[in-house]
């Protein structure tokens, strides 16, 4: 979740719908400067006795942050708490429990964001062996309640974390207990964020599936491949889902504001501190009526914040942010940005994907968001698609031989010539294998680790 470094108060006040869509005319770029930014979590435990470290405790999450200084990262700092760090590597923040996030730089290639993800593991792994902590690659805790985690001292969270039970019954495992990676793509123009949009918004079941990572549920199988997935269904349905209108004519920029306008808001920033106005109307704020704020109205930064605060399968900000798929190990890390830099950063390929799925009416692409948590691959495609009988398996191994396509298209070489096809390799392996990373996970479980739970441990970084 974003960190907020400073207060705006000089930000020009709304007033027009012209500056609600500002930000996104803004991310409009020409294909030269499309880039890519990567982010990955990670679950931080104490090798001694595998808790999970509070902010405060000697080795915890404060003194790692601190130590991380020494590479070079500067701290940001809340309510004289550090609680992410800056620097040319893009950002480390916190999520609610202390998982610890890399926010990737905005990249040329994939190349730079594998080497990027090198650097970041091998300095947190430095650190680790300082602090005693280990990192682990999972959607989710496999084996924490909600009651032994910590909560980080970050003033957005506090005020999440009250709210989150008044509108879902699994929101709070969403803060407390997940795990992602995700990627921020670039778009030129509104038709082509819209055709991005509506093409990686349906096809972001298959990259939940192929990245499904989160089998365990308080110490034993939860009968999920992506408990993680599963969770978002009853986090808080206004603010989160397939988001239909996406694939209703006359969508754009101005479809998007709308649909922001009526997503309950969460806080306001002001003078380094944040106010509570979870569940008040941005429309109301609009007109001078926000009850946490009474006669005041949103600068652009603001608004900036409001947008940050929804949480769709496809987020669209200045970029477009792909939000499908559980943690997971180094491995498989950048075969997430491979998967959609393929798809969507080569027209040919984007059309044909996009042809791929186009058919598809929204019922089945819901129906199809809600089967996969269980059934991953095995999850029936909706109508239209090998007549309405087929699982999500079978256009797999096609929408990965398009996004290599894509990928090749590119050209993006590294000092040794090689383009960024390799990147897809894990998830070709996973498609051939017909396995995705929970079923892996729950055939060591009961096989070899005998329903010992503690040996995904050995999964760490």
């Amino acid at each position: 979740m974003s960190t907020r470094q400073v207060s705006d108060r000089n930000d020009p006040v709304i007033e027009s719908t012209a500056q609600l869509i500002a930000p996104m005319i803004k991310g409009e770029k020409p294909r030269d400067r499309w880039r890519i930014g990567t982010e990955h979590e990670k679950l931080v435990f104490a090798r001694s006795d595998h808790h999970a470290p509070s902010y405060e405790e000697p080795g915890g999450i404060r003194d790692m942050l601190k130590s991380l200084e020494d590479f070079g990262w500067e701290p940001v700092v809340e309510g004289g708490n550090v609680i992410a760090l800056s620097g040319s590597d893009g950002a480390i923040s916190l999520e609610p429990a202390g998982q610890l996030e890399l926010s990737g730089a905005p990249l040329e290639n994939l190349h730079q964001t594998c080497a990027e993800t090198g650097r970041h593991l091998d300095q947190v792994k430095a650190i680790g062996e300082r602090t005693g902590t280990g990192f682990l690659g999972l959607g989710m805790w496999p084996d924490k309640t909600r009651e032994e985690l910590p909560i980080m001292p970050k003033g957005r969270y506090a005020i999440m974390l009250r709210h989150m039970p008044r509108v879902g019954t699994m929101g709070l495992d969403m803060m407390l207990r997940t795990c992602t990676i995700q990627v921020n793509l670039d778009y030129s123009s509104e038709a082509d964020m819209v055709q991005k949009f509506r093409t990686s918004l349906a096809l972001q079941p298959l990259a939940t599936a192929l990245f499904a990572n989160s089998p365990f549920t308080d110490g034993k199988p939860n009968g999920f491949l992506s408990y993680r997935s599963h969770i978002w269904s009853d986090t808080d349905p206004a603010r989160t889902g397939m988001l239909p209108f996406v694939f209703e004519d006359g969508f754009g920029y101005e479809r998007y504001a709308e649909y922001m306008l009526d997503v309950p808001m969460y806080f306001v920033y002001r003078d380094g501190k944040y106010i509570d106005a979870a569940g008040q109307s941005f429309r109301d704020f609009l007109d001078g009526k926000l009850p946490a704020l009474p006669g005041e109205r949103p600068t652009a930064s603001d608004w900036q914040d409001h947008l940050s605060t929804a949480f769709p399968e496809v987020r669209l900000k200045s970029f477009l942010e792909m939000r499908g798929a559980d943690g997971g190990p180094w491995s498989r890390i950048c075969a997430l940005p491979a998967l959609w830099v393929g798809l969507l950063y080569d027209q040919t390929a984007l059309d044909a994907a996009w042809d791929l799925v186009k058919g598809w009416d929204m019922d089945g692409r819901e129906a199809l968001r809600s089967a996969v948590p269980k059934l991953g691959l095995d999850a029936p495609l909706p109508k239209g698609v090998f007549g309405g009988g087929g699982k999500l398996k079978d256009i797999a191994a096609e929408v990965l031989a398009i996004s290599r396509s894509g990928l090749a298209a590119r050209a993006r070489l590294n000092k040794a010539g090689d383009n960024e096809c390799a990147f897809l390799n894990p998830l070709d392996e996973i498609v051939a294998s017909g396995k995705v990373p929970a079923q892996r996970l729950l055939d060591k479980f009961h096989g070899e680790w005998n329903g010992d739970l503690s040996r995904v441990y050995e999964e760490a970084f």
